[in-house]
């Protein structure tokens, strides 16, 4: 339930990330948070549903 709380504070729907351990998907974007998901569209990969113990992993790119 914590980690929900953090997943949805930390990673925003329209934030662009990546997931560094599958770098061949891609630049992605959040599409949407719910709990401790967290549904994701890659360029590479299409649209991902991630769970709370890999979105901590997700790197935000620098939106400038």
């Amino acid at each position: 339930e914590r980690l929900a709380a953090e997943v949805s504070s930390d990673v925003v729907p329209g934030q662009r990330v990546r997931l560094p351990e599958r770098p061949e998907w891609g630049l992605g974007q959040v599409q949407s948070v719910a709990g401790d998901r967290i549904t994701v569209n890659f360029e590479h990969a299409g649209k991902i549903t991630l769970r709370g113990d890999a979105v901590h992993r997700l790197t935000v790119e620098d939106e400038r």
